[in-house]
């Protein structure tokens, strides 16, 4: 999978779930139905941290600016701004090619590409260790309660 279709995918991904927790929040609110944003705020939450890492490691191999990489962990929090992002990304040719440190690719030089460089070329090994640490963040927020009430 090039980094353009993953990111297309995930971006979309995130407006489905946002759409989700958007009408969660409505059967709550609008219809007192209290499980309504339990389910899509979970599904949005973990669609949410894949996102995230789908960006950090395109970020990475296609060595975006911070600007750009930031915009774009940026854009996940702003309800459907994950689409407008991928395809600003993709017109300006940001998205172009394949992975830089797949297999057969680049050198890495730093920490993060290293990592990522090992994800590539390890892909089921990469899977399995990204699921477990993005069930354990999500496990970890899901214990922190409600973002609403973290500060309070």
């Amino acid at each position: 999978m090039t980094p353009r279709i993953l990111y297309k995918r995930l971006a979309f991904a995130e407006v489905i779930t946002w759409t989700l927790l958007i009408l969660g929040m409505v059967g709550k609110y609008g219809f007192g139905l209290d499980w309504a944003t339990t389910v899509g705020g979970s599904i949005h939450g973990f669609v949410f941290l894949c996102y995230t890492v789908a960006t950090i490691a395109v970020w990475t191999d296609k060595r975006w600016s911070a600007g750009i990489g930031l915009l774009g962990l940026a854009s996940a929090v702003i309800p459907y701004a994950t689409v407008p992002f991928e395809r600003s990304v993709e017109r300006r040719g940001l998205l172009e090619g394949p992975w830089r440190l797949g297999p057969g690719g680049e050198q890495s030089r730093s920490l993060a590409e290293r990592t990522l460089a090992f994800a590539l070329r390890s892909p089921v090994v990469a899977l399995i260790v990204t699921l477990v640490v993005v069930a354990v963040v999500f496990s970890l927020l899901l214990v922190a309660g409600k973002p609403t009430e973290w500060f309070s």
